[in-house]
């Protein structure tokens, strides 16, 4: 399920959907993905359960339609920070997540906030841009 307010994105994730996922696929389209303002907030929203198995090397890829300078990740695993980086300019982040940081597994929420400030507006492709985390 996905919902949108004004400056997030939020993604109900079932942990059986494993592998690569782009976010088409995860039912988001180009005109969600539009980043006005050039910050973004995406949330993840994990099946409430104790029998999350994450990938050896959860990983999150952002492919935009602009050449971007330098912009700054911020990820939170139910509230501790798992990542927190600079990526320099290109086309697209990939965010490589420590299997180990996403231990503080919860019974009630478990959610990913991802959190992004670009140098400028940009276009999320949701065909090339994925999750790849169970």
């Amino acid at each position: 399920m996905i919902t949108l307010n004004q400056g997030e994105i939020k993604l109900d994730i079932n942990v059986n959907q494993k592998g690569k996922l782009t976010f088409a696929e995860l039912g988001l389209s180009s005109e969600n993905l539009f980043i006005e303002g050039g910050n973004l907030r995406l949330v993840i929203d994990v099946e409430q359960s104790k029998e999350i198995q994450f990938a050896s090397h959860p990983t999150i890829e952002l492919c935009y339609a602009e050449k971007m300078e330098e912009t700054h990740w911020s990820v939170e695993f139910n509230g501790s920070t798992v990542l927190d980086k600079y990526d320099h300019s290109g086309s697209a982040t990939l965010l490589l997540l420590k299997r180990d940081a996403l231990s503080d597994i919860h019974h009630h929420e478990n959610q990913l906030i991802i959190h992004a400030q670009l140098t400028s507006e940009a276009h999320i492709d949701p065909n090339k841009s994925y999750i790849s985390l169970f």
